[in-house]
């Protein structure tokens, strides 16, 4: 099965007042930790940048599977993003998080694998979280109806299945530097 991801990484990140996509985490950046969370599952990562893309480029460059992709309305909302990315989908599934989930494990992204359901969302002490897994067959419908002003606005009306996983990094961003601290100890990096 052809699997593809999508990392929503064109924010402003003005709560972190500096570009998180670039802070350290154990070695790697942050975007870093996002593109390898996923990167034995996906054939192919597109990673949809705005915001200082510029900046994360060189980076990416170094992962044979990943493709840049630039969201020249990004200052749209994240939702631009998403339409963005799943347009350049060619898979039959992808996953799709935004770019400051970096302790997502593997094994949940292949947990989610296991189930064979349009919408897939993992469930963390009955908590929804990141990522998303669809079927590739509903893009035409998300593009095609101008009602859906958020991914959350489609997922709920065409309802999902979640599955229980025993990660919290399925609930952890970083929005603020406090954020940031909190994954580093979690991940016993600090």
């Amino acid at each position: 099965m052809n699997i593809e991801g999508i990392i929503l990484a064109g924010g402003l990140s003005t709560r972190a007042r500096t570009n998180k996509l670039l802070l350290n985490i154990g070695g790697k950046t942050l975007i870093e930790r996002c593109i390898l969370g996923m990167y034995d599952v996906c054939s192919k990562i597109i990673v949809v940048g705005g915001h200082r893309v510029e900046e994360i480029s060189d980076i990416l460059s170094l992962y044979n599977k990943v493709e840049l992709i630039y969201n020249n309305n990004y200052l749209d909302g994240m939702f631009s993003s998403v339409i963005k990315g799943i347009s350049n989908i060619s898979g039959e599934k992808f996953f799709l998080i935004p770019g400051d989930y970096p302790a997502i494990k593997k094994r949940t992204y292949e947990e989610m694998l296991k189930l064979d359901e349009d919408i897939i969302i993992p469930v963390y002490n009955g908590r929804r979280g990141h990522p998303l897994l669809m079927k590739s067959y509903l893009i035409d419908e998300l593009l095609e109806n101008p009602c859906y002003n958020t991914l959350r606005d489609f997922i709920d009306e065409k309802g999902f299945n979640s599955v229980s996983v025993n990660d919290p990094g399925i609930l952890m961003d970083i929005d603020t530097i406090e954020d940031y601290q909190k994954i580093l100890s979690y991940l016993n990096l600090k």
